[in-house]
């Protein structure tokens, strides 16, 4: 199928559109997400839970995303982008109203696989940001999507709180509604990005459906083995933050979860500046390689910050750090990764990041809270920062991979209409 012509003078650029739909798309699936997080702890004990229940929880989202990420990658590849989109973010309406109906745990349970194994579209946005944005923007955007994330973890908690006042599964049919909406919304505006001459047309297989396999054939391409050890290490010691540092403020300090929650958003409203503003202005300017390089530096002296702070002030200087450092490096990372990768197979190279990061949301929450038990609530924060010296380590040793893309200065393709 031809694409259209490119845009008249004055108006907007190839792909806008598109790309502005994307970001409303991972705004409206994180704030789904966010929702739930004040009321899952209610909800698990009204049917007998308790706090290793709400972790399970967890887990198995990360888990489902982990089988399901490298899967929805490679069918995006093959059948485009446009569809699977639509078809997991509807999917995901579905599982929260199968949750807000839940009449027993293992419903919960379901309705969590069920999401996870929908809600790894990020795979396929991705991709499609690589389909419609030159290699030189790319991380400029992938931080746009940084950003809409952050702002839909900041906002969703808070939604949620306000829709528990009319029952504990007000938040779950409000999730619901937006990622509905948001499929309606794609369905009627959403251009497919991938045309059909750039499709895979390799058969798909049994071995698609096994992640570790993705995994492995995705790590033994020049130059980006070591990148996505990184992408490992980054995930480990985020994860473990993000599930251990209401511990660290109760036991350390004695705040409660109001004043918790005020710290991790003050490092989501910072990740969310940086990535949404700072990173998109000096983008192109320095090299993906080198800010991601720089990122990981900050982001460790962040976590080091938290392992030793004194006092409550110590940490809005440690989340300083850790919020500026994750918002440079996340994204570049995936922008190393998607220029390491041809054309026809960015949905399976970005889909095998994804889950590898799933991997490392799996085990490195379990990682911070044995080391916490084990050695002091200093633990969780001096082990990460050291992943994340890993990371940088890696990232500065691997050798980039043969240009598999095209030029820097050549466009990218407008998206096609069908």
């Amino acid at each position: 199928m031809t694409a259209p012509a490119g845009p008249a003078s004055g108006a907007a650029p190839p792909g806008t559109r598109a790309l502005t739909f994307i970001i409303v798309t991972v705004f409206l699936d994180f704030v789904g997400i966010g929702i739930l997080i004040p009321v899952l702890p209610y909800i698990v004990t009204s049917f007998g839970g308790g706090a290793i229940t709400v972790g399970l929880l967890a887990t198995s989202y990360s888990a489902a995303q982990f089988l399901a990420g490298p899967l929805l990658g490679a069918l995006s590849d093959r059948f485009g982008r446009r569809p699977i989109l639509i078809l997991s973010v509807l999917g995901s309406g579905i599982a929260y109203i199968a949750f807000g109906l839940a009449h027993a745990l293992w419903i919960l349970f379901a309705a969590r696989l069920v999401d996870g194994l929908t809600g790894a579209n990020f795979t396929a946005a991705q991709a499609y940001v690589a389909d419609v944005t030159p290699p030189e923007s790319r991380a400029k955007s992938f931080g746009l999507i940084g950003a809409a994330l952050g702002v839909g973890f900041i906002i969703g908690p808070a939604l949620g709180g306000l829709l528990s006042h009319f029952g504990l599964q007000a938040p779950a049919f409000g999730a619901a509604a937006l990622s509905i909406t948001a499929a309606a919304f794609g369905f009627f505006v959403l251009p497919e990005s991938l045309p059909r001459a750039r499709r895979t047309t390799a058969p798909l297989s049994l071995s698609s459906l096994d992640p570790f396999r993705l995994i492995g054939d995705a790590v033994r391409r020049p130059g980006l083995r070591g990148i996505f050890g990184a992408v490992f290490a980054v995930g480990f010691a985020l994860s473990g933050f993000r599930t251990n540092f209401a511990v660290l403020t109760a036991v350390r300090y004695g705040l409660g979860p109001g004043s918790t929650g005020a710290f991790l958003t003050y490092a989501g409203v910072i990740s969310v500046v940086m990535q949404g503003g700072v990173l998109r202005r000096i983008s192109g300017r320095w090299p993906d390689r080198r800010l991601a390089e720089v990122g990981l530096v900050i982001m460790a002296l962040g976590l080091a910050g938290l392992a030793v702070a004194p006092a409550v002030w110590a940490l809005y200087v440690a989340l300083l750090f850790f919020g500026v450092g994750s918002a440079l490096s996340t994204p570049t990372l995936s922008a190393v990764i998607s220029g390491g990768a041809p054309a026809t197979e960015q949905g399976a190279v970005l889909g095998a990041s994804q889950a590898i990061q799933s991997l490392s949301f799996i085990l490195g929450p379990l990682w911070a809270g044995a080391v916490f038990d084990w050695w002091g609530p200093w633990a969780p924060y001096a082990t990460g920062a050291g992943w994340l010296l890993l990371a940088l380590a890696l990232v500065a040793t691997t050798a980039p991979p043969p240009s598999a893309r095209a030029p820097s200065g050549e466009p990218a393709p407008a998206p096609t209409t069908g």
